[in-house]
């Protein structure tokens, strides 16, 4: 089973900026399209943003384009995501995952990220 570890969220203001960061055990992983997904309390689970494996394509969903931006490091295995002018409706916790379209492809989850924004 791959572990899939999130990391940098945290609390900020509106306006304000997180990079997050999505470490995968296996470097098979750096193969595939990643992506990232966030959960909000009493919501599904929704996607957020993806790259191809080399990094040349990338695409988001409509509530966070061009505000969020999303990078993988090949050599590192590290896929991230910087958010920038966050706002209360990106509260949530953030996973990462394989990506099929706009869709999860790897059945397990990592523990995943809180960010919270405060108005």
């Amino acid at each position: 089973q791959v572990q899939l570890v999130e990391s940098g969220g945290g609390l900020v203001q509106t306006g304000g900026s997180l990079r997050l960061s999505c470490a995968a055990s296996e470097r098979t992983f750096s193969r595939y399209t990643m992506g990232w997904f966030r959960q909000a309390p009493g919501k599904e689970r929704e996607f957020v943003a993806a790259i191809s494996w080399r990094g040349g394509s990338t695409y988001y969903a409509e509530s966070v384009k061009g505000r969020f931006t999303i990078s993988r490091d090949i050599a590192e295995n590290i896929v991230y995501l910087q958010m920038n002018n966050l706002k209360p409706e990106d509260t949530a916790v953030y996973y990462c995952n394989r990506v099929a379209g706009t869709a999860p492809a790897y059945e397990y989850w990592g523990q995943g990220t809180q960010v919270t924004v405060s108005s």
